[in-house]
């Protein structure tokens, strides 16, 4: 899949490497300060700053670009690609596994490309850059009572691009879905220089696109191919779980999911395009909330006991190990919430919502 969204196997999506030419960044360097208004940042100091992310891993950048536009976008792309040099656009640097480190130009979206384009509350749906904090968007859509249902435990500082890229799910995504089940359109750069908007394909409207040629109809047709080829595959091997989150999410393709490449592409943590702007689904937030806190023998018994929860429809859900428990003792915590665990060795943290407190309780 990866390979239909660019030119060349080197792309963004390139192998690990430590031999990028020093030379070659220094003239990468000087021609993207000649051709973009943001910053460019390929000092050491920069470089060991996003080496690293939530991650035990570091892969020191060849240089970090902060781009105050689009523009400065689609000018970095072109001149990595001239070059020849990896990209990655970074959002909080928030991932666990590695994702926000690589020997690549880092795009740092969220000093300037941090904005709410537009909340539609009558529509449920807000645009966003992808440089936004996850927290800013929900604190304006709950003017409206309304929320964006994934919340990863960093929700004050991770981005709504780098959900994209992870398709982040969190506590009330039982509530709402993963971010790939959120997002209704993607406007994304290619490592070619395509720029398009992508989401939902209706029949006629794929023709169209095949049929008007150049490099969208090409990867259109592509996608296309994987999905009749690999079909019967891919409805028999992706289980149909919550949150299964790894990989391509190929189902999208299928027709019966509507051929999605915007949902195709969340979780493709940057190797197939660059997001520019997302369209995304807002749900209903509860003002009332109710919190049932349950003990088992372990947590292994405790996950037995969730598909029977979640038939009463909670809106969060969040199981804690007692080993996160004696290990916040002895590092000398004993928060006063610990008192009131009730017997066990594994909980479940189960909210549910409602008009108000007494809604929420029934």
């Amino acid at each position: 899949m990866a390979s239909l969204l660019h030119e060349s196997q080197i792309a963004w999506a390139r192998p690990y490497s430590t031999d990028y030419p020093a030379g070659e960044a220094h003239d990468l360097e000087t021609q993207l300060k000649k051709r973009i208004e943001g910053e460019v940042r390929f000092d050491d100091g920069s470089r060991a700053l996003y080496a690293t992310d939530g991650s035990n891993y570091r892969q020191v950048p060849i240089g970090v670009v902060v781009p105050k536009s689009i523009e400065d976008v689609i000018a970095t792309v072109a001149e990595c690609r001239r070059h020849r040099a990896p990209l990655l656009a970074r959002g909080g640097g928030t991932s666990l596994a590695g994702q926000c480190c690589n020997v690549a130009v880092v795009l740092d979206f969220t000093k300037y490309l941090n904005q709410l384009i537009d909340l539609d509350p009558v529509g449920k749906t807000a645009r966003v850059q992808p440089g936004i904090v996850l927290d800013w968007l929900r604190t304006e859509a709950e003017r409206h009572h309304l929320t964006f249902g994934p919340d990863p435990s960093t929700h004050n500082h991770n981005t709504l691009g780098g959900m994209i890229g992870n398709n982040s799910c969190g506590t009330h995504s039982v509530m709402a879905g993963k971010t790939e089940e959120n997002v209704l359109e993607l406007d994304v750069l290619t490592y070619d220089g395509l720029r398009m908007r992508v989401g939902a394909t209706r029949d006629d409207e794929f023709e169209r696109i095949v049929e008007a040629g150049g490099r969208r109809g090409e990867i259109y047709a592509g996608l296309r191919r994987i999905a009749d080829r690999y079909g019967n595959q891919i409805r028999a091997r992706f289980p149909n779980i919550p949150r299964r989150v790894s990989g391509y999410n190929l189902p999208d393709l299928l027709p019966e999911n509507g051929f999605n490449v915007a949902r195709a592409l969340v979780g493709t943590e940057c190797t197939c395009a660059v997001t520019l702007e997302a369209t995304i689904r807002l749900v209903w937030s509860p003002p009332g909330r109710s919190l049932v806190v349950l003990g088992y023998p372990d947590i292994y018994k405790a996950g037995d006991h969730v598909p029977e929860i979640l038939k009463f429809k909670p809106v969060a859900c969040e199981a804690i190990d007692a080993l996160l428990v004696e290990n916040m003792k002895i590092k000398g915590l004993h928060p006063r919430d610990l008192e009131l665990l009730p017997n066990g060795r594994g909980w479940l943290l189960v909210e549910f919502g409602g008009e108000d407190r007494q809604d929420a309780d029934n």
